[in-house]
């Protein structure tokens, strides 16, 4: 049963100077790279119908979100934001790099260049699958390097105006059900595509003891996790592999995590990841999927949706938004449970298939 987390009017206050001044900071720097770099589309190459919310709407949407983040701290969901007041000098470190990094951003999206990992990679990155041997929103260097690992999760709050930990913390309220009444360190919670470890340092700031394993593809991204683990080194693992080929046993995890997966994955690979997953999942365990608004799920969103790609070279992200992702998991044993959405993103709660 659901604690509730008497935060008082301090805590409230606190929540809401912080997350403002989040908003503010993200959004400035939004703000601030469209004017330094242009129109992230030109009108040539806008979608047919791609129509987007104004900035109002956009900003009234975000303070939704903020508002269901803290109603689910005083439901006892999860804990106040561990960084809600984060270390000036990393954020400003930060804002500079992101800046720095701008006019090669800008540079690709006018030339269209997702690939050019290709043409100079890393060493070991020609045993990397094709579909992830790309620059991924244009940034430098894709998923392949140390600079990008420092760099992403700024990128990612920039693009989405301070509202990108929040939306992943929804996955925190079914994780929290889930484990309710069991004892967390004989669990375990697998994070596919974990990247940085970002979300997994909310899901151990409020479950220290349970055993977690951070499974991606790119060492550098995982040399992150690692770092922003260590505080929980004893309790968590980092495993590079591929989401469509997981070195884990049959039926090992009481719960899966993957977050921001299965957009940047071509309509062939789905199929794969979502077997996978019900494979290493208890038979009384739940899979919570955090992904990227589909078309129809707010229609006010769809024009965004069009542009993303577009703006930001997602290849796979098109077909995405009309796949049909109750019958993918369905095909792979699972079942929609939940689901609901949270500013750009929609929330999924699978569980498997019971036998007849």
């Amino acid at each position: 049963m659901t604690q509730t987390n008497r935060l008082g009017p301090a805590g409230r206050v606190a929540y809401a100077a912080g997350q403002a001044a989040r908003v503010a900071w993200y959004f400035g720097q939004y703000a601030l790279a469209a004017r330094l770099s242009g129109p992230a589309v030109p009108a040539q190459r806008r979608p047919a119908g791609a129509a987007t919310p104004d900035t109002r709407a956009v900003l009234a949407a975000l303070r939704a979100l903020m508002e269901r983040d803290l109603a689910n701290i005083e439901a006892g969901y999860y804990r106040m934001p561990h960084d809600l007041v984060p270390a000036p000098g990393r954020v400003l470190a930060d804002a500079a790099a992101f800046f720095a990094d701008l006019p090669a951003v800008a540079r690709r999206r006018r030339e269209r260049s997702g690939t050019e990992v290709r043409r100079a990679p890393p060493p070991g990155s020609e045993r990397l699958p094709a579909y992830y041997r790309r620059n991924f929103h244009f940034q430098t260097d894709g998923y392949l390097s140390t600079r990008s690992a420092r760099l992403y999760d700024h990128q990612v709050e920039v693009l989405f105006g301070g509202g990108a930990d929040a939306m992943r913390r929804q996955a925190l309220v079914p994780i929290h059900r889930h484990l309710a009444g069991r004892h967390r360190a004989a669990c375990r919670l697998l994070d596919v595509a974990a990247g940085t470890g970002r979300f997994l340092t909310f899901v151990k700031d409020n479950h220290p003891r349970l055993e977690t394993t951070a499974l991606d593809l790119s060492h550098a991204y995982l040399a992150e996790a690692r770092r922003r683990l260590a505080p929980w080194a004893r309790s968590s693992r980092t495993v590079v592999a591929a989401a469509e080929a997981m070195p884990l046993p049959d039926v090992s995890q009481d719960v899966v995590t993957c977050i921001y997966l299965f957009h940047e994955l071509p309509r062939r690979v789905r199929p794969l990841v979502a077997a996978e997953i019900a494979r290493v999942l208890k038979p009384d365990g739940i899979a919570v999927f955090v992904d990227s608004l589909q078309h129809g799920d707010d229609p006010a969103m769809d024009g965004l949706l069009r542009l993303f790609p577009v703006a930001f070279h997602e290849p796979y992200y098109a077909e995405y938004t009309t796949a049909d992702l109750p019958a993918l998991f369905a095909g792979a044993g699972l079942r929609v449970c939940g689901t609901e959405l949270a500013f750009l993103s929609k929330v999924m709660v699978l569980a498997k298939n019971r036998l007849p």
